[in-house]
């Protein structure tokens, strides 16, 4: 209507031509409707232009005062992270500090703890042997379970099941330690110690380094035992994060291997893995750090002994479980000994970090990132 009110204009005699009645009616409809927005950018702008320089600056200065308020907020959340680590080495360091200066490094190779003999003996090596040998088998055994768990539920896994066996594998992770404890103690323990051991004594007896291995004789509570327990409480992480990380592969990837004939085992062996390597080592450095610091579980179950032996099935003792079996009863040398200990295990964490770190490094300039 407006295109034809325009033609009529720009004809001869457009002066004396009037529109048809109802016309000016749209016109003026239209007009008001296209208008609208115009009078609204028409206030606003008076609006500015009467508000002046100085609204604005005031404006300017309280998105400034808010960025400022908001930057110091999180970086003062940040320090705050390094002032508590501070804190924590700060306070073991001053507790450790009479058995440091009564025992020295000879403390780190002495196996025997006697803190009621006069002058007490405390000995690092038993609880630091059983920390090692526990999680390294704890890790033997996660590992290769966790991954093939993560590779099933994103690679073979039908849908019907992926759900609910992903929801019992995160299940496993919200189980309290001392649950697990409780089940290691009076379930897990003497099936292995009437079952499984006595097979193993009999299987590996004879042969060399095996032998003394899994040397017997059967036991309820030994470092076998306790490894188990903390497997199976380390597999959620290294599953989960291993199932996340895996999705991230792009779909492009795997069409492509599948495309010139490669099975899903080298596909997983040539595309997953390399692509998700950073990944899936963190996940397992996260379980390690679980595995390492763990303690009412594995104090239920490993027996809490400071010998040293070379077989499995022997009772032994960790770190955490040493400190929480004595700490309440301790004091003087005794307790300064215990605070050694948790800075041992506070140490031996953060060197586990830092080496998982320096070789993911390793592994990024590897790939020339």
């Amino acid at each position: 209507m407006v295109g034809r009110y325009q033609e009529l204009s720009a004809s001869p005699g457009a002066g004396l031509w009037s529109p048809p009645r109802g016309t000016s009616v749209e016109l003026a409809s239209a007009g008001k409707q296209v208008g609208i927005g115009v009078a609204e950018m028409a206030v606003q702008s008076e609006g500015m232009e009467a508000a002046g320089p100085y609204d604005r600056a005031r404006a300017l200065n309280a998105f400034k005062l808010g960025d400022v308020t908001f930057y110091w907020a999180t970086r003062a959340c940040a320090i705050s992270v390094l002032f508590v680590l501070g804190g924590i080495i700060i306070s073991l360091i001053v507790g450790a500090w009479p058995a440091i200066r009564e025992y020295g490094l000879s403390f780190l190779f002495t196996s025997r703890w006697a803190p009621s003999a006069d002058p007490p003996v405390l000995g690092a090596l038993g609880p630091i042997y059983g920390t090692l040998v526990t999680s390294v088998i704890a890790m033997m055994i996660a590992i290769p379970v966790g991954l093939g768990i993560a590779i099933f539920l994103t690679e073979l896994c039908p849908q019907l099941l992926r759900r609910p066996i992903g929801m019992a594998v995160e299940l496993l992770a919200g189980i309290p330690s001392i649950i697990y404890g409780m089940w290691g103690f009076f379930v897990l323990g003497p099936f292995l110690a009437d079952s499984f051991q006595p097979l193993a004594i009999r299987l590996f007896d004879g042969v060399p380094l095996l032998g003394t291995i899994f040397a017997g004789p059967p036991s309820y509570l030994s470092l076998f035992n306790a490894a188990l327990i903390l497997a199976i409480m380390v597999l959620p992480f290294i599953t989960a994060i291993s199932v996340d990380v895996f999705k991230t592969v792009p779909p492009v990837l795997k069409e492509a291997a599948y495309g010139v004939g490669c099975t899903t085992w080298e596909v997983v062996r040539n595309v997953v893995i390399p692509y998700t390597r950073v990944g899936v080592i963190g996940g397992i450095m996260l379980a390690l750090g679980r595995a390492l610091g763990e303690t009412m579980a594995v104090t239920f179950i490993i027996g809490n002994s400071f010998h040293i032996t070379g077989s499995v099935f022997s009772p032994g003792t960790t770190i955490s479980a040493a400190i929480a079996s004595e700490f309440a009863e301790s004091d003087g040398l005794h307790q300064s000994g215990l605070i050694l200990l948790g800075l041992l295990l506070f140490a031996l964490t953060f060197f586990v970090l830092g080496a998982a770190r320096l070789m993911l490094l390793r592994l990024d300039h590897k790939a020339g990132k």
